[in-house]
């Protein structure tokens, strides 16, 4: 029923992708013989031949980044030009790109809307491929896509081995005695017969010191240290935006964010900017109100002149002492095993799908795979790993494997995702307790799992999260994540580890109130990346000194407080420059408008836990994937435009 994840043959990867690579394109070129094209015949076969390419590299790619090696780093590293050179042969392969346009004018009339979506896509992206150019451009193009597939992966690297090769030592309890009990232990090592302790840059690690360390020095340290990783990144962003720069010329744009647009609802590169700064208008003096109550605070220790090291430590304190919370209280009542239990419970009583745990072959002994069945069906798999590793990137996302479609033979492919996590690990005495804001993520990447998993489309090409927009594929996943904060859901799995107790109405008050702590200092946060991000790539900067000016101008307009100068942010911004975020990352604030204008429903209704609701977006919005748009699928559901007010509201900025 499903492929099981095997990666024994790793070292043979790069041969057995070339056989692969080599069938696959014996197979097209026997279609393109075909005379009388038409979809059954002709997209269907080309369409499985696609996914019988990704469902083989799918686990090659992820292997490097959940379990890093110099063995995965050198397979990835050959296979990548392998793949980087097929793909961009198919994607600009004139006759693929005729033959699909011949099908769509001459059975426009018998196709039905999703097939007509495939092809409308596959035509947009053949063409921003390059298909219609000549010999000499696509060649360039060719070069540029393998050179960019190359630097975003050394981008990726270069960050992994700085993060792993910093540890910051401390034999002072002093400068510790505030870190939670199990951030301590974690911490916590014997040499030369005394106690010290070591932090890392790897997230739970670095987290840990940055907001709950006594020692501002050493808060400094290691902040200065995570914000400067990976230097030599600044010359790979040089050459990434030049060669981004130069590709979208080839393609007859005026710059990438312009190419960019061309996938997405957002239509034009003034909505965006207006998008965006809207936003930061709205939010700015909230947060220069929130800013100013920080400083206040931080004055009751004697710092007048609060620093960026400073925000965790000092907003972590006066949110305790505004709403008493107190992570170390709460993280034995958020056990992995319990929250996930109880996570399954919550989906299975909202969307009507069970998780089954089954002893399939992962890559790592923590890794747990689940069967996800409804209606007493098994329709997916999902594969969760949750727990840090040295050798795994850092962050949280998910991955999807294979697609939901039905293959031309009539039969049914069931999907496969990954979820990954950075989360506490577990230690021998002690299992993995979350801090909420872990459990806020499982529920934001299950939220991208269930769209991928659900999908219920027969065309691959448009099933799951494949298709759908980038700057509204976060929809799904910020609005799953809402439900972490309602007092219900946390009932199911918010119980002590030890004793079994539930978490109390008031402890998860607490909670729910302190939602919107800083909520406006966190949106500006997220503005400013956005605006960065797509402002850097409306025209060429060419230089490490350029780039570094236009995240300053983007601070000076939206920011309310500004890092110290060492403070080199850009180089460790993978999302954009080691990922598929490059003048879309606006897409989470962007789809967060439509998340929580979706769950607003769900509190006007007056009962979060609304099956009936739930069940309707699982059938509109889930199970149709990328099949139509999102702005048309989000007004099938709530029969309204999407209102920026809603998420304003929702994060207690506007009342």
């Amino acid at each position: 029923m499903f492929n099981e994840f095997n990666i024994s043959n790793l070292e043979n990867a790069k041969s057995n992708l070339e056989v692969l690579l080599t069938t696959s394109k014996n197979e097209i070129d026997e279609l393109l013989k075909i005379e009388n094209k038409t979809y059954e015949n002709f997209v269907k076969p080309y369409e499985e031949i696609g996914e019988r390419v990704n469902e083989f590299l799918t686990p090659i790619f992820h292997i490097d980044s959940v379990k890093n090696s110099e063995i995965t780093t050198k397979v990835y590293e050959e296979c990548l030009p392998l793949i980087s050179d097929y793909e961009t042969n198919i994607s600009q392969n004139d006759n693929i790109y005729r033959s699909l346009k011949d099908i769509q004018d001459n059975y426009s009339t018998s196709l039905n809307d999703i097939q007509k979506k495939v092809l409308e896509n596959e035509i947009r992206d053949f063409k921003l491929s390059g298909c219609h150019l000549n010999n000499e451009k696509k060649d360039r193009l060719k070069e540029l896509n393998l050179k960019l597939s190359e630097l975003s992966h050394k981008f990726s690297q270069n960050l992994l081995n700085a993060t792993n090769s910093y540890e910051m030592i401390i034999d002072n309890y002093e400068d510790v005695k505030e870190l939670p009990q199990s951030d301590l232990a974690l911490a916590k090592f014997e040499e030369d017969g005394k106690t010290k302790y070591k932090f890392t840059l790897q997230m739970p690690s670095y987290l840990a010191y940055i907001t709950y360390g006594s020692n501002r020095e050493k808060r400094e340290e290691i902040y200065k240290a995570y914000c400067t990783r990976a230097p030599e990144n600044g010359k790979i962003i040089e050459e990434i935006l030049k060669l981004k720069y130069e590709k979208v010329n080839i393609l007859g744009f005026d710059n990438y964010a312009q190419y960019s647009l061309s996938t997405k609802m957002a239509k034009t590169e003034e909505e965006v900017v207006r998008f965006l700064e809207e936003l930061a208008l709205k939010g700015k003096d909230k947060a220069k109100e929130e800013l100013k109550e920080l400083e206040e605070y931080a004055k009751e220790d004697n710092i007048t002149n609060l620093k960026s090291y400073d925000l965790a430590y000092y907003s972590e304190k006066l949110k305790k002492a505004k709403y008493d919370i107190d992570q170390e209280y709460y993280r034995p009542f958020f056990e992995q095993n319990s929250v996930l239990n109880g996570f399954f419970n919550f989906l299975n009583e909202v969307f009507n799908i069970k998780f089954t745990l089954t002893d399939a072959k992962a890559w790592d002994t923590t890794v747990n795979v689940y069967d996800i069945s409804e209606d007493g069906k098994t329709i997916a798999r999902i594969y969760i790993d949750l727990q840090s590793r040295k050798d795994k990137r850092g962050g949280a996302w998910m991955n999807n494997w294979h697609s939901y479609y039905i293959n031309s033979k009539g039969k049914e492919q069931l999907p496969t995702a990954y979820i990954v996590g950075n989360f506490p690990p577990a230690k021998d005495d002690t299992p993995s307790l979350l801090r909420h804001d872990d459990v806020v993520t499982l529920f934001h990447e299950m939220g991208h799992a269930l769209h991928h998993l659900l999908s219920k489309v027969p065309e691959a090409l448009v099933s799951g999260i494949s298709g759908v927009a980038w700057d509204v594929v976060e929809f799904p996943s910020q609005f799953l994540e809402y439900f972490a904060y309602d007092k219900e859901v946390l009932k199911l799995f918010a119980k002590h580890y030890e004793t079994g107790e539930v978490l109390s109405d008031e402890a998860i008050d607490r909670i729910i109130n302190a939602k919107n702590f800083q909520s406006s200092l966190g949106m500006l946060r997220q503005v400013e990346f956005a605006l960065f991000d797509f402002k850097l790539h409306q025209k060429l900067y060419e230089t490490e000194y350029e780039v570094q000016k236009v995240l300053d101008s983007v601070r000076d307009k939206v920011s309310v407080m500004n890092p110290p100068k060492y403070n080199k942010f850009q180089n460790g911004f993978s999302h954009i420059f080691a990922g598929g975020y490059a003048a879309g990352y606006y897409s989470y604030k962007w789809a967060e408008v439509l998340s929580a204008d979706a769950f607003f429903m769900f509190i006007d209704s007056g009962k979060v836990l609304n099956k009936e609701l739930a069940v309707k977006y699982k059938n509109i919005i889930l199970k149709n994937g990328g099949s139509k748009d999102m702005d048309k699928l989000f007004f099938e559901l709530t029969n309204r435009e999407p209102s920026v007010d809603s998420l304003l509201k929702i994060d207690g900025i506007i009342s």
